[in-house]
């Protein structure tokens, strides 16, 4: 993306460009144009001779011409095919004579942070516009709000209780799985977003949580697993567990490097609609695994 400075010298140097040229009879028929540019855009005419306007695979023809090919731009840079758009004022505005104005005074118009899902790839372009009227409601999109309300939720990986990296674990001893619960560490965590008079809540859950043991296992619990009490013994985990069958001396540094994988499962609602989103977060732990110690 070029910066404003550098956007600056490149409009400069387009303005400065030479008139429409007129190709000589040696030269065949090239055509001719030129560039008009005023102060924040630039206009581009070709003229080809013995093609009319619009035949070139879908590109403009004589006049300011403009690809058919998404990311097309249009009135001013603004894009033809930016759909589902939310727009958030930018308060405080931007001084005066900021290229954000556009040429315009401040109080004649607005300046906004215009926020547009791409096409149907699900992308998002987040830019600063100017604005004559302030955005109708219709350009208000839910799913858009939805994850901007995600964005303000600080959601951790797993806030591993056990096993402990200071903890001696052995072969063959069932090894209890849990983790400590917070609305960042396991939910529920809940956020909103609005704009337009929309507003969207989406609430955000841990639905699942892998462990990748460091011994080439898997174990994938639905809850936050079950701590471990005296009175288990050599029980196994009712929810969440584990049974190492070879120790970690050969896994570097001693250990197994375990990982637990949270899936956040994030339910939303508002302006009419309803959906899902998933983010997943990780926290790592060593564990060292041992032979079981005999006393005789």
């Amino acid at each position: 993306m070029l910066t404003r400075g550098v956007a600056i010298a490149v409009l400069t140097a387009l303005a400065t460009l030479s008139l429409p040229h007129a190709s000589s009879a040696k030269d065949g028929p090239r055509g001719d144009g030129g560039i008009e540019c005023g102060l924040y855009d630039c206009e581009v005419e070709v003229n080809v001779p013995g093609q009319a306007g619009g035949q070139d695979n879908g590109s403009g023809g004589t006049g300011a011409g403009g690809s058919g090919n998404a990311g097309d731009q249009a009135d001013g840079g603004k894009s033809t095919d930016l759909t589902n758009c939310t727009y958030k004022l930018l308060d405080p505005p931007p001084p005066a004579g900021s290229l954000d104005w556009e040429g315009h005074e401040p109080g004649d118009g607005a300046v906004y942070e215009e926020t547009c899902r791409w096409g149907d790839s699900g992308d998002t372009i987040v830019r600063i516009v100017w604005l004559a009227e302030p955005p109708g409601e219709d350009a208000i999109d839910p799913a858009v709000l939805a994850q901007q309300a995600v964005d303000k939720m600080t959601l951790l990986g797993p806030d591993i209780a056990s096993p402990r990296s200071a903890g001696r674990y052995s072969v063959g001893v069932p090894m209890w799985m849990w983790v400590n619960q917070s609305a960042t560490t396991y939910g529920p965590n809940t956020a909103s977003a609005s704009a337009g008079g929309v507003t969207v809540t989406a609430v955000a859950n841990v639905s699942k949580i892998a462990w990748r043991m460091g011994d080439g296992s898997t174990v994938t619990c639905t809850g936050p697993g079950t701590p471990y009490s005296g009175s288990a013994g050599m029980a196994e985990s009712p929810t969440c567990g584990h049974v190492y069958s070879t120790t970690s001396a050969s896994a570097p540094g001693g250990k197994y490097a375990v990982a637990a994988t949270s899936t956040w499962t994030i339910d939303w609602q508002g302006g009419g609609a309803a959906g899902q989103l998933t983010e997943i977060r990780q926290s790592d732990v060593q564990v060292a695994v041992g032979e079981v110690q005999v006393v005789r």
